[in-house]
């Protein structure tokens, strides 16, 4: 029998193993939605595997170099007294975030900046950058995300540094027809150099389609799993700062992050190669 912790990873592994692959060149040729409704929802194993079951065979897994199950490793940036956090948590439309993000296992890494469009779409707009760049800001990253948040809110970017370190292993189920994915997350970590915090036993699925009424909404609706209004960014800097309001996800982190919003002890260097955001800001 499968132990509590870590069923939701291997109900993940089980769900991809068997399905039709699709290269990372075909996902973003066809299926790249830089523009698309998002919606989130936390399942446990059992919930997640009924979900896998319901999927079409049009849903293929994103496979590179014989991997279907990838490492993400995240920085986020925000000013120093939380603006961007606040503006999410306020629910205010011009918000954006600002991230590297760092494929553990092929190296890739990517500056980005999501902002909210039209309807509440999310938008997102993503450079390369080099591996050792993740936990900093550069001259060039800066540039571009003057460019965004210019373009999109004619706004000035503030003084940004990183607050958040985030990882967790992802596999995606993308169908090629109409563009719809499906992220799905297991062992959600967050630290800031003080402290961290592990997510729970669940898998963090989140349906990325044109209109927010894909498949896979569908199939999580007839299974009666509601979507839930959660942000990994925000959830993590609520469990850091306790000092922080968070009351727009008190009740998600009570009772499904178990959460009395403590974190536990120091946590060991970064796994993002020498570059987390407490080692950024000493620097």
């Amino acid at each position: 029998m499968q132990p509590l912790a870590g069923r939701a990873k291997a109900a993940l592994e089980e769900a991809v193993v068997c399905r039709a692959p699709i290269g990372l060149d075909e996902v973003i040729d066809q299926a790249a939605l830089q523009t698309r409704v998002d919606r989130k929802f936390l399942l446990t194993a059992q919930e997640f595997t009924a979900l896998a079951q319901r999927l079409r065979e049009d849903f293929k897994i994103m496979e590179i170099d014989g991997l279907r199950t990838f490492r993400y490793e995240s920085v986020y940036f925000d000013t120093e007294d939380f603006a961007q956090y606040r503006a999410h948590r306020q629910g205010r439309r011009r918000r954006y975030k600002v991230r590297s993000r760092t494929y553990a296992d092929t190296g890739l890494s990517m500056f980005e900046i999501k902002t909210k469009g039209l309807r509440g779409a999310t938008v997102k707009h993503r450079i390369e950058q080099e591996l050792d760049d993740a936990g900093r800001l550069t001259d060039s990253s800066l540039e571009f995300l003057d460019q965004v948040v210019s373009r999109e809110y004619g706004e000035e970017v503030p003084d940004l540094m990183p607050v958040l370190d985030s990882s967790y292993i992802r596999s995606t189920f993308v169908n090629p027809l109409d563009g719809e994915r499906v992220t799905c997350d297991v062992e959600l970590e967050y630290a800031n150099g003080r402290q961290q915090v592990q997510g729970p036993d669940l898998v963090v699925v989140e349906t990325k389609s044109a209109d927010g009424r894909g498949v896979s909404d569908q199939a999580l609706a007839a299974l009666g799993i509601r979507p839930v209004s959660m942000s990994k960014y925000c959830i993590g800097i609520a469990l850091l700062n306790p000092q922080l309001p968070a009351n727009k996800w008190s009740r998600l982190l009570e009772q499904r992050f178990g959460s009395s919003r403590h974190a536990s002890g120091p946590r060991p260097a970064s796994k993002l190669r020498g570059t987390g955001p407490w080692q950024a800001a000493a620097s």
